[in-house]
């Protein structure tokens, strides 16, 4: 078990509760009570549930990635690739359309995950370095 790639799992799926849990009546709901034709609600909702669904898929990448060798380094990529992603969504957003990174503070998170998936991902598992001393 890699335990930097179980600690990226957790607050993977940490992210994914908060974003359910909170964001839905913080942002989600708002969003649905405002006076936008119903097409645009069919997209705001399209698009919430999109983002639960990839960060719910990615969180169990991590936390297989934690567990299984195989596959490892491609699991890890796309989920570092797309969470470096929304990290500069976050942070570009942030600072073009309200002037500061604090209102979508998001991009912390996103590269706290990256980070420690790519040391998981450069890691030797344990039992090989205690053998390679």
């Amino acid at each position: 078990m890699n335990l930097w790639l179980l600690s990226a799992a957790a607050l993977s799926f940490l992210t994914t509760g908060i974003h359910v849990l909170a964001g839905g009546p913080d942002v989600h709901d708002p969003l649905l009570a405002a006076d936008i034709s119903p097409v645009l609600k069919v997209y705001v909702s399209l698009l919430w549930h999109a983002t639960t669904a990839v960060l719910a898929v990615y969180s169990v990448a991590l936390l297989w990635a934690s567990a299984a060798h195989r596959h490892r380094q491609a699991l890890v990529g796309a989920v570092v690739a797309q969470y470096l992603a929304y990290a500069g969504l976050f942070i570009g957003y942030g600072l073009v359309y309200v002037g500061t990174l604090w209102q979508t503070p998001q991009w912390i998170v996103f590269l706290l995950i990256s980070a420690l998936a790519l040391v998981g991902s450069r890691s030797t598992p344990l039992k090989l370095r205690k053998l390679a001393a």
